[in-house]
């Protein structure tokens, strides 16, 4: 019976190892026509044969030692040696499994030591790729090309063959106890010729490569985290540097000893000197480092430090880019006074009131017509021209959300038919119905708009389904869901006509994508033909990442209209933690805020950082393109010789691509990061930490949140430039110390995001990095400070009571602070949210301030009015929406011609803001004893009631003339 089950197991064994290598064989075959149809095979099969020849490398180099040394150790035993009963009994329960040990041992470690070393890929081919960076350290003289690519190797490969004597030592040690060779009798230890010269011979190896270890360990000092700064520091340069010098020399002599004994047989110099490499780690690598730290600069650590602390910041802020900030003094005003924005009218023009965080549910409702489409949470700021300016712009795709089906969730309904999105929805970020709504500029099935005509089929986006099978031979009938008809008319089909995915036009690649996706319908529908291609893996962000596995990519992809096409742009990467002397910031931690929570990276301590790519994915047959944004950097040069001719020049993108492209948020987060310790410059101040900032809680997420305030998207002008441009920026307030923690603006970084509309050419200003600095006496509110005004000024607590009536939501939008009028303006929209289920917010009151002055009005432009005294001196981009309860009035023009409506209510706002000031002018004059400044505010306020007596008595009077006229008059 036991012979007739042996053949039946075997077949069974043999069957199951096929199934297993085909299903295998599935996946390998998927990837390689995934690939190939995107014209990206050569990464994948550059990756493949790295891996495999590393595994093989690592496999031998761990195998074939280990299996030489336990060899030699078993073939040189002694043959007639004495063994104790103890021994006799291990050998007698080892000898029947000696050879299969003997070669399984150094297998399974080789196994171990392949994958391990095939996981290095990138970095082995970075190393024989190296490029230069053409800076050298200021320690040790060497290019930081050095630190970012030989260094790690170098360790690597020593750690390695490290780990393969240390094994080999260990077994040998073992075998020759196991038979005999080393035989330990009380406090004598023997030990045979031939074991002595190979565990000798292996012990000084294991010691050599130790002492390369160490003197390569020198080198490391200038990019490891130190107490104080990243970098070699007094301590380190003075003690830590020379004592690893001293210690690998050591080290040397003693293997060199270790290998005297292998001839001589004389263990007790190598002993000795092993002791002696002990004690001298622990005295020239430990004690003396820390005696100098402690006696001799803790005590004066100022000056001391002070050299490598130059070090620190000037390096720092070359590997993170902001080197070349250009700092701005600002003395902000915070008077508001009327006229004050007239230098500033385009910036408030183009002030944005849509919060792309909240308005998505407006979006929803309003444009998402069929219950099986879906908008984003986190909609994107994009920007486009139109009538000849520029216009920021709220977009969203209008993509796939299946799970709208319901129970008509079958396999044919959700792969076949509902294969794709449908159009790009635009509103104008700075305007708003008269009823808050958004006002769109592109919208609806089929879409129209003011944008450029454009495809609008979505057959890849951030939401599309897991896999779609398109395609089918001219004349079939259409079965794809285009977009469904309005009214009685009937939904339109389409067929999908570009070359989006690997096709499924044999029996083989359908049975081989029905393994992968584990259904048997894609092998077996009748839907399927010769001109089907399968589409999947279609996020924009993966798409990117697996073609470009060197790029680490922003968190924010987003759509835009470019050459007639829908492109998602994604923005690329290249990373190092090596660069000597920069502060390692987490990356995970410092793009992390109210609009971006990540997970730590496995990569995610970082010290170098470029925007190297601009990558676009088509949003229609999901090509990817890869643009080398900064062609000078040396980690995309190396890339670029690794996958050659995979990232295109800069010169090969289009104008019209370059409009739309920006400074990405993440890079922008990063140097937000640096800059709060690293905007100063100088050593003492840098050391004492007495400017140190930090970017502020975002104010609208409520107490107890400790997420940062997003980097926002606006058009606007910033001292220095000569007119207003698409830019992103953040601001500083002062870093807590303790429970202590003032929440006024110290800092306002900002970077022009504007590329230009040139063919291939970048514009001159982009990425120019400009910070205002605010004086420590000026006390200007921080975005918390003025969130708090707003949230306990009664007369707004009052109107917001109002809007809350009905069991109805209010929401803060973005509280966005802009430069204009010589100060700081804080501009937050109000949206209020009714409790229905297709509710939507929309926009009904705007909050802002400028110093101490607030206003809270139906518009932005009525609110500038009343925070400037009835003047702001420009219009804002809701000017022609009229106000819940006009008023009547009229007002002066922002001097281009524009006439500024002026309300009855915005008059006698302005007119209280004025006389709540000349009460506190009085009050000021008369604590100072300043009796002529004291008449003159009294005067003032004289003036102010007399005015508003005169504005009660016209309301009193127009009243009855807005009654309708009787008939016939």
């Amino acid at each position: 019976m036991p012979r007739r089950r042996a053949p039946i197991a075997i077949t069974i064994g043999i069957v199951g190892a096929l199934v297993v290598a085909f299903f295998v064989f599935a996946g390998i075959y998927a990837d390689v026509m995934w690939y190939q149809q995107l014209g990206f095979v050569e990464v994948l099969v550059t990756e493949w044969v790295a891996r495999i020849v590393l595994f093989l490398i690592g496999f031998v180099a761990m195998a074939v030692p280990v299996w030489a040394s336990i060899q030699i150790a078993y073939r040189t035993r002694p043959v007639y040696a004495k063994l104790n009963s103890q021994l006799d009994r291990y050998q007698e329960v080892f000898e029947p499994l000696r050879r299969l040990a003997m070669f399984g041992v150094p297998i399974v470690l080789g196994i171990f030591a392949g994958v391990s070393t095939a996981s290095r890929w990138d970095s082995v081919l970075t190393w024989l790729n190296r490029t230069p960076f053409g800076t050298t350290d200021p320690q040790f003289g060497l290019d930081v090309g050095f630190y970012v690519f030989e260094l790690p190797f170098y360790r690597s490969i020593v750690g390695f063959a490290s780990a393969v004597v240390l094994l080999s030592g260990l077994l040998v040690i073992a075998t020759n106890y196991l038979y005999g060779a080393i035989r330990i009798s009380g406090r004598e230890v023997v030990i045979s010729k031939a074991a002595r010269i190979q565990i000798a011979i292996t012990a000084g190896v294991y010691l050599l490569l130790q002492a390369v270890s160490i003197w390569l360990d020198q080198y490391a000092t200038v990019t490891e985290v130190g107490s104080l700064i990243t970098g070699a520091s007094y301590t380190d340069v003075n003690a830590t540097i020379p004592g690893r010098q001293i210690l690998a020399v050591i080290a040397a002599v003693v293997a060199v000893l270790f290998l005297v004994t292998a001839f001589l047989g004389r263990w007790r110099l190598p002993l000795v000197g092993a002791v002696l490499l002990v004690v001298s780690s622990l005295l020239i690598g430990s004690l003396y480092p820390w005696v100098v730290q402690r006696f001799q600069v803790d005590p004066s650590a100022r000056s001391l430090e002070a050299p490598y602390i130059q070090r620190n910041i000037d390096l720092t802020r070359d590997a993170f880019g902001v080197a070349d900030i250009e700092e701005i003094p600002y003395e902000a005003k915070t008077d508001a006074e009327p006229g004050a924005l007239r230098s500033d009218a385009e910036t408030t023009a183009s002030i944005r009131l849509m919060d792309p965080a909240i308005i998505s549910p407006a979006f929803r409702q309003l444009e998402q017509f069929r219950q099986y489409y879906q908008f984003p949470e986190q909609l994107d700021v994009d920007r486009y021209e139109i009538d000849g300016q520029s216009q920021d712009t709220i977009v969203a795709i209008r993509d796939l959300n299946l799970e709208g089906l319901g129970d008509a969730q079958t396999w044919f309904n959700t792969h076949l038919v509902y294969t794709h999105g449908y159009g790009l929805v635009a509103a104008a970020g700075n305007q708003r119905s008269s009823d808050g709504q958004p006002v769109f500029l592109q919208s609806g099935i089929p879409s129209t708009g003011t944008l450029p005509e454009f495809e609008p089929r979505v057959y890849f986006g951030e939401n599309s389904p897991e896999y779609s099978i398109v395609g089918a031979p001219e004349g079939a009938r259409e079965i794809e869901l285009d977009f469904p008809a309005g009214g009685d008319g009937e939904p339109q089909q389409t067929t999908f006509q570009g070359d989006g995915g690997p096709k499924l036009d044999n029996v083989f690649t359908k049975l081989v994508y029905a393994l992968k996706f584990q259904s048997e319908q894609i092998f077996l529908s009748d839907q399927v033909n010769e001109e089907s291609q399968i589409l999947y893996d279609r996020d924009p962000i993966d798409r990117v990442r697996k073609v470009a596995p060197f790029l680490t990519l922003d968190t924010d992809t987003y759509p835009t209209v470019v050459d007639g096409r829908i492109v998602w742009i994604v923005d690329g990467y290249t990373l190092s933690d090596q660069y000597p002397y920069s502060n390692k910031v987490s990356y995970s931690e410092a793009i992390s805020d109210s609009d971006t929570v990540a997970s730590p990276l496995a990569f995610d301590e970082v010290n170098y950082v470029r925007n190297s790519v601009k990558a676009t994915v088509d949003a229609y047959d999901g090509k990817v393109t890869l643009y080398a944004w900064d062609d000078e950097d040396p980690i995309l040069q190396t890339w670029d010789k690794i996958f050659p001719g995979k990232v295109r020049p800069l010169s090969e993108m289009s104008g019209e691509l370059m409009s739309h492209v920006r400074y990405p948020a993440d890079l922008f987060k990063m140097q937000r990061a640096v800059l709060g310790r690293y905007h100063v410059t100088e050593a003492d101040a840098f050391y004492s930490r007495e400017d140190a900032w930090t970017t502020p809680l975002d104010p609208t997420q409520g107490q107890g949140s400790t997420l940062l305030q997003p980097p926002y998207y606006l058009t606007m002008q910033m001292p220095g430039q000569e007119e207003p441009t698409y830019s992103i920026y953040s601001t500083f307030i002062p870093e807590a110390r303790g429970q202590a923690s003032r929440n006024v603006l110290r800092g306002y970084l900002a970077v022009d995001s504007d590329a230009g509309s040139e063919d291939g050419e970048r514009a001159e200003g982009y990425g120019k990095l400009r910070l205002l600095n605010l004086p420590e006496d000026d006390n200007v509110p921080g975005p918390g400070q003025v969130q708090n005004t707003f949230n306990s000024d009664t007369s707004i607590s009052a109107q917001l009571n109002i809007l809350r009536q009905g069991q109805s939501d209010v929401i803060n939008g973005n509280l966005l602070t802009i430069p204009v009028g010589g100060g700081l303006l804080y501009v937050q929209p109000v949206y209020v949210r009714s409790t229905g289920e297709t509710s939507y917010p929309v926009l009904q009151k705007v909050l802002v301030a400028f110093g101490d002055e607030i206003a809270f009005q139906d518009t932005l432009d009525e609110a500038l009015n009343v925070l400037f005294g009835g003047d702001s001196g420009a219009a804002a981009g809701d000017e022609e929406v009229e106000p819940t309860e006009p008023g009547e009035g009229e007002g002066e023009g922002d001097g281009d011609g524009t006439d500024t409506p002026v309300t009855a209510d915005t008059e006698l706002q302005a007119l209280l803001n004025r006389a709540r000031q000349a009460i506190e002018d009085k009050q000021a004059a008369l604590q100072a004893g300043d009796w002529v400044e004291y008449g003159r505010a009294d005067a003032e306020l004289a003036e102010i009631i007399s005015e508003l007596i005169v504005l009660a008595g016209d309301e009193a009077v127009e009243t009855p003339a807005a009654e309708p006229p009787a008939e016939g008059e």
